[in-house]
């Protein structure tokens, strides 16, 4: 059996860099409602970063992502 890597998708800033892994993600939109800065948008039914540098890191999109789709990793 082959194992391949899983494709995720970084956008990153000096403060913060946010992982989406497209295959997990089922198109909710809970994270996308949640942040409160709109740092997240929807493509083609999946999550996307419109903007990293809004991101206050709050992290709420991770916490509530049923999926496991959506990482936050605070810079310092």
């Amino acid at each position: 059996m082959v194992k391949t890597a899983e494709k995720m998708v970084s956008t990153e800033n000096d403060k913060v860099k946010i992982t989406i892994i497209p295959r997990f993600c089922k198109g909710c939109e809970i994270c996308v409602r949640l942040c409160p800065k709109s740092v997240l948008g929807m493509e083609m039914f999946k999550v996307k970063v419109v903007d990293v540098d809004k991101c206050i890191r709050c992290g709420q999109c991770e916490l509530r992502c049923p999926d496991f789709a959506i990482f936050i990793e605070k810079k310092d």
